[in-house]
């Protein structure tokens, strides 16, 4: 009787292996399908698996043998997940990362099954995730990072979101779950700081130290203070609702950064000091530097040595539509995902900044994954482009005609003769009239398939 009873747990036991084991195979045959048929395959593995196997992703989690990190907000948290990586890749680390930008529990549970073997063995120190604010809750269910970097909270998505306090709600309620992770915050962003005042527990800041320009001119986002609701005032404001602030009634103020942003220097490269590391970077835009130091405090807390941090800032490049650069007829093209009001106003700055004589394209659609509520357009600084150094303009997607509108109220002229025209088209006409460099912006749904017209136009040549 008692050979029956103990037999029957090891027989469960090894069925569930098989099982486990024959999931990672069927995805990872379905991971090669999706590149045979010109698909990233970044979400599809994960979400096959999850229907198979359901706490797949809570045993591959379990199995990292170092710390995980999770990286959250509303803009940069894709650049500042691959920033990470490269950093943490630089010691040869084997590191989980869904670094394609699929950011859904299907896409974090894909970046696991790829760093897994034949033999379902998980090959991995470290682990760095972005996370989507609306699906944190169900990802740290399985996944419970030792820290959470938060880069921001903007209007974005509002159909989804309701607005960036939903946004923040969302993430405090899956940061619950997970009691004993460290949060790494934007104190810029009193959003971000107002984490620490509802969550209580260890939290480190980073933040710039200085006042900017970065901002002038545009449309200030939120401007409440998290505990009162009074409005906040500034001793220097950067963008969106960034910058040193304070609220009069109740005394909440920006906490003192303990990665302190100093000593800017755009004149030729991007530098400036974190601590006292001093940083030199090619990658282009103000908010790159949030993105920087972002990387850098949770590389810091993960006890990396970063003394070759500038060597790996050289060597990145940006990628899938971070300002990614690629080269049509000799002439290079900028690609940049514009989603929101503030990231559209950082791709204009970074524009205005660029001195080279340029084309601009802007694709906007309001399928379900880019947001149906596109009135963020209207508080955008088109009005920037009104320069000599912008020369030629063209729109395209579903919301064209209202970018079209748009453009025209901040006194520009979007081509008519190219409105409506096949995207290859367009950049081929506006790539090659005599321009410097062609600045392409999409949001999310239209972005990819640019992505691909441009990766087959420069291997054309």
């Amino acid at each position: 009787m008692t050979s029956v009873l103990t037999a029957a747990p090891k027989n469960g036991e090894m069925m569930r292996r098989i099982g486990f084991l024959l999931t990672i195979w069927i995805c990872k045959l379905c991971g090669v399908a999706c590149k045979l048929t010109g698909s990233d395959g970044s979400s599809a593995p994960g979400l096959l698996a999850l229907r198979i196997y359901p706490g797949i992703l809570k045993e591959l989690a379990g199995r990292v043998k170092g710390k995980t990190v999770a990286v959250c907000g509303t803009n940069g948290k894709t650049t500042t997940n691959n920033l990470l990586y490269a950093i943490l890749n630089d010691k040869s680390s084997k590191t989980v990362c869904n670094n394609s930008g699929s950011n859904m529990i299907s896409g974090v549970a894909s970046a696991y099954i790829r760093r897994c073997d034949v033999f379902g063995r998980l090959k991995a120190d470290r682990a760095c995730l972005e996370v989507d604010e609306a699906y944190a809750s169900k990802i740290f269910d399985s996944v419970k990072p030792d820290c959470m970097v938060v880069t921001n909270f903007f209007r974005d998505q509002t159909d989804r979101y309701g607005g960036p306090e939903t946004a923040a709600e969302l993430l405090k309620k899956a940061a619950e779950k997970t009691p004993d992770t460290v949060l790494i915050l934007n104190g810029d962003d009193p959003l971000c700081a107002g984490l620490r005042e509802t969550l209580k527990r260890e939290c480190r800041f980073f933040g710039i130290d200085e006042a900017s320009n970065a901002g002038a001119g545009e449309k200030r986002e939120g401007r409440l203070c998290v505990s009162c609701r009074h409005e906040l005032k500034y001793h220097y404001y950067h963008y969106g609702q960034l910058g040193d602030y304070y609220c009069e009634n109740c005394g909440f103020k920006r906490p003192a950064p303990d990665f302190r942003v100093f000593g800017l220097d755009f004149s030729s490269r991007s530098e400036f000091m974190i601590n006292d590391a001093r940083i030199s970077a090619s990658i282009k835009g103000f908010y790159n530097i949030y993105n920087i130091a972002a990387a850098y405090s949770a590389a810091s807390f993960l006890g990396i040595d970063l003394k070759n941090i500038n060597d790996i800032l050289s060597s990145y490049k940006p990628q899938l539509g971070r300002m990614e650069e690629f080269t049509v007829r000799g002439r290079p093209v900028v690609l940049t995902l514009t989603k929101n009001q503030v990231g559209f106003d950082r791709a204009l700055h970074a524009m205005a900044d660029d001195k080279r004589s340029k084309n601009v394209v802007i694709i906007l659609n309001d399928n379900a994954q880019d947001g149906k509520d596109i009135s963020w357009i209207d508080d955008a600084g088109f009005e920037l482009m009104n320069r000599e150094a912008f020369r030629r303009f063209a729109v395209g997607g579903i919301r064209a005609e209202d970018l079209r509108r748009r453009m025209e109220s901040a006194g520009l002229r979007p081509e008519a003769e190219l409105f409506g025209k096949n995207i290859k088209t367009v950049i081929e006409t506006l790539s090659g009239d005599g321009c410097e460099v062609l600045y392409v912006l999409a949001n999310y749904s239209p972005l990819f398939e640019t992505r691909k017209i441009l990766q087959k136009m420069q291997r054309s040549g």
